[in-house]
């Protein structure tokens, strides 16, 4: 393993919000990776989610292909995916489970797959109290990620960002053995998440690991450890596109450690027709901008697609 990266930690229940949202712009523009803590969410509502989702992937493979995904939500086999569509061995050491919100049109026009109740009876119930949770903390860290970008508070709100978002939980189980000496194993090969930001939770198994700068080579890789009840937080390719680059969306993979691994990641996409076009505060004469506009969920499905094609 690499050196370990020292993170800032950012206090979201603090009152002061142009000082946390000055700390939080920091962190976004030298890391695009950083902590947050006094989120509000439960501990036992987060032990009960590491609880229902190690029960979920310790049952029989047959019982968990009953939720095999459709339309990118419920179960994912191991090696089903690929995020570094460069790479050519097999898919990356992990399976998982996407869900997203049981609300509005979007919750009609895709529903979650979910297991048997007979199975799992508090599955269900659990992640969508979890769901509920971590999308208001989502709510409320976009709003301090708008004060750092010397916007509105309400800005994203305005502009239809959280209008039925998109945003989906992952439960993630990595396996953690190394397949054979011979062939480079990766529980998530390097990659940037797509969305705006996400909101992880891992146990105690080590494996994420960071580059800071993408356009290196060869790359640097530094490990982020847990921080106890505290997120680990880091800034999507969507919010690197509103920002023309000054927040950066952080290269990040998962390696095998020998131990099995578990984590829960909430990725804050926007509403499928929200356009994502450069921010005024972002760009000027001098610095134009870098990326096209583009509708959130067309840039979300062509990385799909590209992941999934492999």
């Amino acid at each position: 393993m690499e050196t370990s990266l020292v993170l800032p930690i950012v206090d979201i229940s603090s009152p002061d919000k142009i000082t946390t949202a000055r700390l939080i712009r920091r962190a976004c523009v030298e890391h695009g990776f950083f902590y947050v803590k006094n989120h509000g969410i439960p501990e036992e509502l987060m032990e009960g989610v590491f609880r229902e989702s190690k029960r979920f992937f310790n049952l029989p493979l047959e019982d968990k292909m009953v939720s095999l995904h459709r339309d990118f939500l419920g179960y994912t086999p191991l090696y089903a995916e690929k995020l570094d569509t460069s790479l050519t061995t097999i898919g990356d050491s992990k399976e998982s489970f996407f869900l997203g919100s049981s609300e509005g049109v979007r919750g009609q026009c895709y529903p979650n797959q979910w297991p048997s109740e007979n199975l799992l009876p508090s599955w269900r119930q659990t992640m969508e109290c979890y769901y509920k949770n971590v999308m208001s903390v989502g709510r409320k860290l976009l709003g301090l990620v708008a004060l750092a970008l010397d916007l509105d508070e309400d800005f994203f709100i305005k502009i239809g960002a959280l209008n039925d978002p998109a945003a989906v939980v992952r439960l993630i189980r990595y396996p953690g053995e190394v397949i054979s000496s011979d062939v480079e194993t990766y529980g998530a090969s390097a990659h940037s998440d797509y969305g705006t930001v996400t909101l992880l939770l891992t146990d105690e198994v080590p494996g994420l690991q960071v580059c800071r700068d993408k356009s290196k080579q060869p790359r640097t890789w530094e490990d982020v450890p847990r921080l106890g009840g505290a997120f680990i937080v880091n800034i999507g390719d969507l919010m690197e596109r509103w920002t023309n680059g000054l927040f950066r969306s952080t290269l990040h993979r998962v390696m095998p450690v020998g131990k099995e691994r578990y984590s829960v990641a909430f990725f804050l996409v926007p509403n499928p027709d929200c356009n994502v076009e450069c921010l005024k505060t972002c760009c000027s004469e001098t610095s134009p901008a870098r990326f096209p506009p583009i509708l959130a969920g067309d840039y979300i499905k062509e990385r799909f697609r590209i992941t999934y094609a492999t």
